[in-house]
């Protein structure tokens, strides 16, 4: 079936997301599924979108599905909330099942895939810390189907995602941007994406903590990453990673 661009109704309705077009009247030959942190909402994700104007590439920012507790505000993509009895701060690997479905079944598959005609190669996932852990849940819940790529800024692989036969592992590309210092990307998380996935691309960024990219250095690779993975419209297809 032909692509076409998604809308907000297109979409369960118990999902609340955003959608942005791609730039100008280009056709959408690509969608970049943006998932914001925990404690956060899709609105900053969905201002991301129109800021990266990615060509031919239709931005849709999803809300996570469980709010905050104790009228916090913002919301988490976790099956529970836990707290750390040393630091009093919110656990962020609780367990990706209900949002990995969420995310897989609904947007992914039912949506996107077989509603809007999209491939799985034509889907990228872009996560920020918790959101990031759950754009890598749904990657390497696709196993051998490959999606476009998941960039993950300072998310790690859960613990809970399952583990691949060391033959066949997961065809989805991935890049990592995680801070030198106090990130929550470990070496041994770092491990076990590698040890899941074919390819995974780290990035150091000089900063004391993980964050979203703040100046064109820290944005170059993954707008490098972009460039190799996006589908074009036009019969040249795009650059593959190699």
């Amino acid at each position: 079936m032909p692509k076409r661009l998604p809308t907000v109704t297109d979409f369960p309705s118990t999902i609340t997301l955003s959608i942005t077009p791609p730039p100008s009247s280009q056709s959408a030959a690509n969608v970049l599924v943006l998932l914001h942190g925990l404690g956060d909402t899709e609105a900053p994700f969905s201002n991301l979108g129109r800021q990266l104007n990615l060509p031919e590439t239709a931005c849709v920012s999803v809300r996570a599905p469980k709010p905050l507790p104790f009228d916090l505000g913002g919301f988490h993509w976790g099956d529970d909330m836990l707290f750390d009895e040393g630091t009093g701060e919110m656990e962020v690997d609780t367990g990706f099942k209900s949002s990995t479905r969420m995310l897989l079944d609904n947007v992914i598959r039912e949506t996107l895939m077989d509603k809007c005609g999209y491939r799985g190669r034509e889907i990228l996932l872009f996560g920020f810390a918790q959101g990031a852990m759950a754009a890598l849940n749904v990657a390497a819940e696709m196993g051998n189907e490959e999606l476009g790529g998941v960039v993950s800024i300072g998310g790690a692989l859960s613990s809970s995602a399952p583990l691949q036969p060391i033959d066949r592992k997961c065809r989805t590309p991935v890049i990592v941007c995680k801070a030198a210092k106090n990130s929550a990307v470990t070496d041994s998380n770092t491990k076990r994406m590698k040890d899941t996935f074919e390819h995974v691309e780290v990035k150091e960024w000089k900063k004391a903590r993980d964050g979203m990219p703040s100046n064109r250095d820290e944005m170059m690779p993954i707008m490098q990453f972009f460039a190799s993975r996006l589908r074009a419209a036009g019969p040249q297809g795009s650059l593959e990673l190699t």
